[in-house]
């Protein structure tokens, strides 16, 4: 997801946020602030109210961080390759670079999100045992807790790409033995869900004024758009089966040697190539990162000469996939501009994002109606 920055590490999986979280915040503070808390403890100052509602704030969002570490954690505990946790707008998405390997797996990890959103709310009103009733905390707690039951609740809707959908992918994956009609069915229940959803909130939206209907509308368009997405990649795997890496990729491209300077590089290499993007290359040829025209741009004329294709701070890591693996694998999330492809840890390939979805259209072309079935 790009307009993402970094907050840094939790249990060794790496924790981003993107812009659009800042909006959540601010949107959770100042509903805190000015409607629920007032509403619940009348009479006491402002400052008090925004004070508290700063604090629910940072907790609600810390509750969607631990919603999503569940589902890092267990999916490492279940031996599956977590690349990042990412909070956004609208929640949370954990990378998980690797496929479940069976149903349980995929179960186990579906699940461990919304059990611990759950868990929070169920906690937090354990909590509410011991604090006065119409106090400003234990407001806020009865908030937050009845928040995380129902993010729980939520992300339980059985469509693909809430939590939901994967927990109802996996039971599909074991009751017809058939993960790619487990793809299909899950897609289509997401489609159904995220229309369902737009539908109710335009309804409330314009019938009832209820300006909620708004928030649902958005998440409605979102699974919707998801849901799409995962039936187009499920069909291209139809269409790219059996094929190997080696028979799509770009062979033998421009590469980015990461001693070599700017200058020097432009003059040999990125004036006559066709790329606008290159893989970085240490001196045994394993691929280190990648670097853009505009990358190279954006170095001064004066620093051309002294600057070295590895010390440019716009240098993209890059993912590698192994030249004689299975097509099917560059459908992951790449986590870069382009996919490295690789023998023996040395490069001979690349997979761009144009090339991507280049191979992603002839996938589906050549995988048939079928598979839509």
């Amino acid at each position: 997801m790009r307009g993402t920055f970094s907050l840094g590490a939790v249990a060794g999986v790496p924790v981003r946020a993107h812009w659009s979280v800042l909006g959540l915040a601010a949107l959770i503070v100042v509903l805190l602030g000015d409607a629920v808390l007032p509403r619940a403890v009348p009479g006491l100052a402002r400052g008090q109210y925004w004070s508290a509602a700063v604090v629910g704030g940072f907790v609600f969002m810390l509750s969607l961080l631990i919603h999503e570490m569940a589902h890092a954690l267990v999916a490492r505990w279940c031996g599956l390759k977590v690349g990042s946790i990412t909070v956004w707008g609208l929640g949370g998405y954990t990378e998980v670079e690797e496929k479940a390997k069976n149903p349980r797996v995929e179960l186990v990890v579906a699940a461990a999100g919304p059990l611990a959103s759950v868990a929070l709310g169920g906690l937090g009103f354990l909590v509410l045992m011991i604090i006065p009733g119409k106090s400003l905390t234990a407001s806020a707690v009865t908030w937050l807790s009845s928040m995380n039951l129902l993010i729980g609740a939520f992300n339980l809707l059985p469509g693909a790409p809430l939590d939901g959908g994967r927990v109802l992918h996996g039971l599909l994956w074991w009751r017809f033995k058939d993960r790619s009609r487990a793809d299909r069915a899950s897609a289509r229940a997401g489609h159904f869900v995220g229309t369902t959803l737009v539908a109710a909130g335009l309804f409330g939206t314009v019938f009832a004024g209820w300006l909620g209907g708004l928030w649902l509308v958005l998440v409605g368009w979102f699974i919707v758009a998801a849901a799409r997405q995962e039936l187009t990649v499920t069909i291209a795997s139809a269409g790219l089966r059996g094929m190997l890496v080696r028979e799509v990729m770009t062979a033998d491209p421009d590469r980015a040697p990461a001693w070599m300077t700017v200058g020097e590089f432009i003059g040999k290499t990125a004036l006559t190539s066709r790329q606008s993007v290159f893989p970085v290359v240490d001196l045994t040829g394993a691929p280190i990162g990648s670097v853009t025209l505009a990358a190279l741009m954006a170095v001064p004329h004066q620093s051309r000469g002294v600057t070295r294709i590895d010390a440019l701070p716009t240098r993209r890591p890059v993912r590698a996939v192994e030249a004689g693996g299975e097509a099917t694998e560059l459908l992951q999330p790449a986590g870069g501009q382009l996919i490295a492809v690789v023998e023996a840890g040395v490069l001979v390939g690349m997979v761009t994002a144009a090339d991507l979805d280049r191979i992603v259209g002839q996938a589906i072309l050549r995988a048939g109606p079928d598979t839509a079935d």
